[in-house]
């Protein structure tokens, strides 16, 4: 289904990929892909800024479903495709204007205002390997931010809950609730709760196995704490 908030539509797809749209058009697609999720069905080329957080979810084929000619593509500064074995393209190899940014920049793109944020696992936190290795180790990443028409949309990426979170003030919180690679549904609630977002929305779950998540109960916990919350079925 699609989700309606103020001006803004938003849609998940699956994994990470959101795509927004506000009232007076601009279209945001943020991490599409990889394909090897399945996450995108069709082609629709209506995308006027992809945003790709991170080499996981670097993908230049879905990035190519979803974007239109003249389209921006904003990626974080880190993604190396000759890193990536399943791709061959690199992001400046895209037939589209290419923007690479780092983890805690604010920016203007046309009507739209963006911000990125780190995002990590702690390395004494829970994320980790057998190794001990974060799944996403610090500077290797982002979470973006975007005003649409009003609304401040935030994906805080791939990534713990951090100490900074805290402060942030945003409309709609798009937090992963999958844990293992990110933060589970505990943390992402209690999160929640200290952001105070007029809405949260889950993403980043389901996908596959190691981030299977009651989303049901995630709501309960959040609504509990005063917060309003809603599900989207990924389509």
């Amino acid at each position: 289904m699609t989700v309606r908030f103020g001006a803004v539509t938003v849609d998940w797809f699956g994994l990470a990929t959101i795509r927004l749209e506000g009232q007076t058009g601009a279209v945001i697609y943020i991490d599409p892909g990889p394909e090897a999720y399945d996450v995108l069905e069709d082609s629709p080329g209506d995308g006027d800024l992809i945003l790709v957080s991170h080499d996981h979810h670097y993908d230049p084929d879905s990035i190519q479903r979803v974007a239109h000619e003249d389209a921006i593509v904003v990626v974080h500064e880190s993604i190396d495709a000759s890193e990536i074995d399943r791709v061959d393209e690199a992001p400046e190899d895209l037939p589209y204007e290419v923007e690479r940014v780092r983890a805690d920049e604010s920016f203007v793109l046309g009507p739209l205002d963006l911000f990125t944020t780190p995002a990590y696992n702690d390395p004494d936190g829970p994320h980790v390997d057998e190794h001990g290795t974060p799944h996403h180790p610090e500077g290797r990443g982002c979470g973006f931010g975007v005003t649409v028409d009003g609304v401040t949309a935030f994906w805080p990426g791939d990534t713990d809950a951090l100490p900074f979170h805290d402060d942030m003030r945003v409309d709609l919180f798009l937090p992963p609730i999958g844990g293992t690679f990110t933060m589970d549904r505990h943390e992402a609630a209690a999160l929640a709760e200290r952001l105070e977002p007029d809405l949260v929305l889950p993403v980043h779950y389901d996908t596959f196995e190691a981030i299977d998540a009651d989303a049901d109960a995630f709501v309960v916990d959040v609504a509990n704490r005063g917060v309003p919350v809603v599900l989207d079925e990924p389509r």
